[in-house]
């Protein structure tokens, strides 16, 4: 995200709480500026002075939120509304959320625009339709929210994750020969190159206010609607050697959607997506090989584990804030 946005000529500064410090992959590709600060925290202060409040911090994805979901609820939801009263309270003209098609839930074969309703089975997906829901009420003449709903993401990054859908086919076969599926692969998922999410924030950022103004926008392309299996499929055609195994048991998996990307295609002003899941699947491999990447190391890429194994060592407290603060990290403004 942040080298889409530096390269377009935009200032950028990081807020993190760093929960995924020390869970990097490949070689840096360069660092902005960072605040170390819990998302409950942020005040109007903090920022004063900001074009835009591009809010990305959560709880993510389902496995997580199911850890503890009162805690899932007041960082995806209270914490970024939050966040939002202090973007506006600050003068920040311009609030762009990181929502996701996830809030549609159990939803079927059916093709959904942003008028679909919502159905969400998690409370990953319930914090974001809640979100909406709330800071959508914030919008006047002077604060602009826009809410992307995005498609699960792919896509090498310096904090590689482990526990996405394409990310992990490709990061298991490499590492052990096997495509493994826990359902029986017949659920529809929309999928993102992180790449073009970020693309879609650039645009949201630079477009005209009344062309983004307080909406929705399903991101992604409406040609990468995938079936589990159908990506299965191409992770076993470009890694050399692997074999697709269907877990034992393993039944239709109630988290089912295909949607329609047409709104941003045509309507975010300057957007277009450029990847296809068949190049991530290979630009994936590819990273894993040259990095040598084993199946031990692949753990630590995986969310919910890191944030046990925090609570586990008493750093974090059953709230998820910092009992042992660790080292700062970059710069703070």
């Amino acid at each position: 995200m942040s080298g889409v946005l530096t390269r377009a000529g935009h200032q950028v500064t990081g807020l993190d709480t760093f929960f995924y410090e020390d869970c990097r992959f490949g070689s840096e590709r360069g660092s902005i500026p960072a605040v170390r600060k819990d998302i409950r925290d942020v005040t109007p202060d903090d920022l004063r002075g900001y074009d835009a409040v591009l809010h990305l911090a959560a709880l993510s994805n389902d496995p997580l939120g199911t850890l503890d979901e009162r805690c899932t609820l007041d960082i995806n939801h209270v914490a970024s509304v939050r966040l939002a009263e202090a973007a506006k309270a600050a003068g920040v003209p311009r609030f762009l959320f990181a929502s996701s098609c996830s809030l549609y839930g159990a939803a079927g074969d059916a093709l959904l625009d942003e008028n679909a309703e919502f159905n969400p089975i998690t409370a990953y997906g319930l914090s974001k339709v809640l979100v909406e829901r709330d800071v959508a009420q914030l919008a006047d003449a002077r604060f602009s929210p826009i809410f992307f709903r995005n498609a699960t993401a792919y896509g090498v990054s310096p904090r590689l994750r482990a526990d996405i859908v394409v990310n992990n086919l490709v990061g298991v076969a490499f590492t052990t020969g096997e495509v493994v599926i826990q359902s029986d692969g017949t659920p529809w998922r929309p999928l993102v190159h992180i790449e073009d999410i970020s693309r879609a924030f650039l645009a949201g950022l630079e477009a005209p206010r009344d062309a983004i103004h307080n909406q929705a926008f399903n991101i992604g392309s409406t040609s990468e609607n995938y079936q589990i299996r159908d990506v299965a499929d191409m992770v076993r055609d470009v890694v050399p050697g692997c074999t697709v195994r269907y877990m034992e048991g393993g039944g239709p998996d109630p988290r089912c959607y295909r949607v329609s990307c047409d709104k941003a295609a045509s309507s975010l002003p300057g957007f277009r997506t450029e990847w296809t899941v068949r190049r991530g699947v290979e630009e994936l491999y590819e990273a894993y090989r040259t990095n040598g990447l084993s199946a031990e190391a692949f753990k630590q890429y995986y969310r919910l584990p890191r944030i046990q194994s925090h609570l586990n060592a008493g750093r974090l407290d059953s709230t998820l804030r910092w009992q042992s603060v660790p080292a700062a990290a970059g710069q703070t403004r």
